[in-house]
């Protein structure tokens, strides 16, 4: 799953900082995609048994908590990967 660090990442505090964002990018996009597939679900039984204003409510919750968190995670997430991908082309 993850790689092992080199001696030089855990020396480099840049790096090290783009790691920590990689875990809480990754962290928040579990959340944010778990949030929406509770959205679609609570959609799928408010459609079979009743939609009500309580349901309507998770769903929107759900779908707002979400967006929240998965738009910064993803740009920050291409963000932390083209950066990674640019030391690596410059042989840092």
């Amino acid at each position: 799953m993850s790689s092992p660090e080199s001696p030089r990442s855990s020396s480099d505090p840049v790096r090290a900082r783009r790691a920590m964002i990689a875990l809480w990018t990754k962290r928040a996009n579990r959340l944010g995609y778990l949030l929406f597939a509770a959205a679609i679900a609570l959609f799928i039984v408010a459609f079979v048994v009743d939609f009500n204003d309580t349901m309507v409510t998770f769903i929107t919750i759900c779908m707002v908590i979400g967006s929240i968190l998965l738009a910064p995670a993803i740009v920050l997430g291409y963000a932390v990967k083209a950066a990674e991908k640019d030391d690596v082309a410059q042989g840092l």
